[in-house]
């Protein structure tokens, strides 16, 4: 009997373990409001080719549609990733309209794992 608590007592501690070892999941960041005036771009042609602009807008329309992630480029350079704080909502329908086209975006800019993300209140062709 002493042997079979022993034992199950080894192996509720080797258990616990990995418990105790796991860090507190830290606190969503919450990100700031943004406004940015920028290009939505096909990430996928954009970083392997550089391709982009008027002339690029049919591939561009046509590689959304096969699920290649529109992006937003900034005047500098930065590419901001659409996101949102929903599951399972993808936010390409929103950004095709405008494959290749100066947008102003509204939202919550957020610097995550090296990658900038914003989600997107309200988008607008730029003027």
């Amino acid at each position: 009997m002493l042997k079979r608590t022993l034992a199950a007592a080894a192996l509720l501690a080797m258990c616990a373990l990995p418990l105790a070892a796991q860090q507190q999941k830290p606190a969503a960041n919450a990100g700031n409001d943004m406004s940015l005036t920028g290009q939505v771009i096909d990430v996928n042609c954009y970083t392997t080719m550089g391709a982009s602009g008027a002339g690029h807008k049919q591939c561009a329309a046509g590689c959304a549609k096969a699920g290649v992630a529109l992006a937003i480029l900034s005047a500098d350079g930065t590419i901001y990733m659409p996101v949102s704080s929903k599951p399972a909502d993808p936010q390409n329908a929103r950004l095709e309209p405008f494959a290749e086209s100066q947008v102003k975006i509204t939202g919550v800019h957020r610097m995550e794992h090296g990658m900038h993300t914003i989600e997107i209140k309200t988008i607008a062709a730029a003027t």
